[in-house]
């Protein structure tokens, strides 16, 4: 294998590259810029949900009650309404997510010792943030309801009102979170958006540069020319894994100090383990070219294989122990689940080759094979 052979061929791609706009965006552009539409766009958390209130008891106690869920940072609370019928309209054109209907005599039936019931509606079309909405109304009730037993209690019997909540309550649950210590979604999404980034990105690249050439009839030069498969094959994808790991790392800076994701791990073996990613993404577009003629089916191609892979079978939204039986076999048959683990295990957890050798070795070895395939895939002579 001649090593000058191969730099002319990288050179002369690299040329291509540069010298083609659209495609320098694709290489450059593209990559950050979906970092960032992903990253500011693409977020769990559930906080400001538009909340307005419906108050027909207007008593002392009912705008105390109120206060609860209008100081809450959970809740972007978006004023008092006269009827249920003005917060209905806004409830279909998406302005309120949730409406707190307080009924008349709320404050006398608490004032006598009696229940008083509330009504609490919640736009149900995204199911996930319903549920967690619920959840944070029963959290707010329930502690409303312990002050006022705790109040209502002292001024029967005198006892301090923290002492009976503490007789309320005699088992108080203390939660730690883990690695992810102010449970922002971001700093978990953030590292996951450089695997999908870099499952998409680099097989774009290698499958258009490779099929271009079939489509303007260069690849016939190569045919007739003295270059090894090995060489040509090696020079092709040289620039484009160079680039992707260019773009991983401005990836990474954005994850970093755009969204303030902690890094904790071995940046040393965060890099290896990105080049040994990018090699099986590029390797992936390398199939594609083989197999395609033209740039828009390998851009369909490469859609395919990539994009469903790279959101739901690599534990970027859906943790892997939560899919089903043939869905967590897909998952592991494919190279975004590791680089996913690697990831979050170098940024969030501060691990290292220690607890993810397995998941580098695994990637090395379809580094190989999906390289091999492509190799023995692509023929010197043109298919008859």
């Amino acid at each position: 294998m001649n090593l000058h052979r191969i730099r002319v061929v990288a050179y002369k791609e690299w040329r291509e590259i540069i010298r083609d706009r659209l495609f320098f965006a694709l290489a450059f552009i593209v990559p950050s810029l979906l970092m960032l539409l992903f990253g500011y766009g693409l977020s769990l958390d559930v906080e400001n949900i538009p909340l307005a209130i419906v108050d027909y008891d207007q008593s002392v106690s009912s705008r105390d009650y109120a206060h609860h869920f209008t100081d809450s940072r959970y809740f972007s609370f978006q004023g008092y309404a006269q009827r249920e019928k003005d917060v209905e309209k806004l409830l279909i054109d998406n302005s309120l997510r949730a409406v707190i209907v307080i009924p008349p005599q709320f404050g006398e039936n608490l004032r006598g010792g009696r229940s008083a019931d509330v009504q609490t509606w919640i736009d149900g079309t995204f199911p996930f943030r319903a549920l967690t909405a619920k959840g944070y109304v029963n959290a707010i009730n329930a502690a409303i309801n312990l002050d006022n037993l705790a109040t209502y209690i002292s001024g029967l019997t005198g006892v301090s009102e923290d002492r009976i909540r503490a007789t309320a309550q005699p088992v108080k649950l203390e939660t730690r979170y883990l690695y992810n210590q102010e449970v922002k979604s971001i700093w978990s999404m953030a590292p996951k958006l450089i695997m999908v980034i870099l499952m998409l990105s680099p097989p774009f690249l290698t499958a258009l540069g490779v099929v271009r050439e079939k489509e303007s009839g260069a690849i016939y030069n190569v045919y007739s020319s003295t270059l090894s498969r090995g060489e040509y094959l090696i020079g092709k994808l040289l620039p484009y894994v160079g680039i992707s790991v260019v773009n991983a790392c401005a990836l990474t800076a954005f994850a970093l100090l755009l969204f303030g994701a902690p890094f904790r791990g071995n940046p040393l073996f965060f890099l290896l383990s990105t080049i040994l990613y990018v090699i099986c993404t590029t390797g992936i577009g390398l199939l594609v070219s083989v197999v395609v003629n033209t740039q828009v089916a390998a851009m369909v191609g490469t859609s395919i294989v990539t994009v469903v892979p790279a959101v739901l079978y690599s534990g970027m939204i859906i943790p892997i122990p939560s899919l089903s039986a043939t869905a967590a076999v897909i998952a592991h048959i494919l190279p975004g689940m590791y680089y996913s683990e690697i990831v979050i295990g170098s940024f969030l957890k501060g691990v290292g080759f220690t607890s993810l050798w397995m998941d580098m070795l695994i990637l090395a070895l379809y580094a190989t094979v999906l390289f091999t395939a492509g190799f023995l895939a692509f023929h010197k002579r043109p298919d008859r």
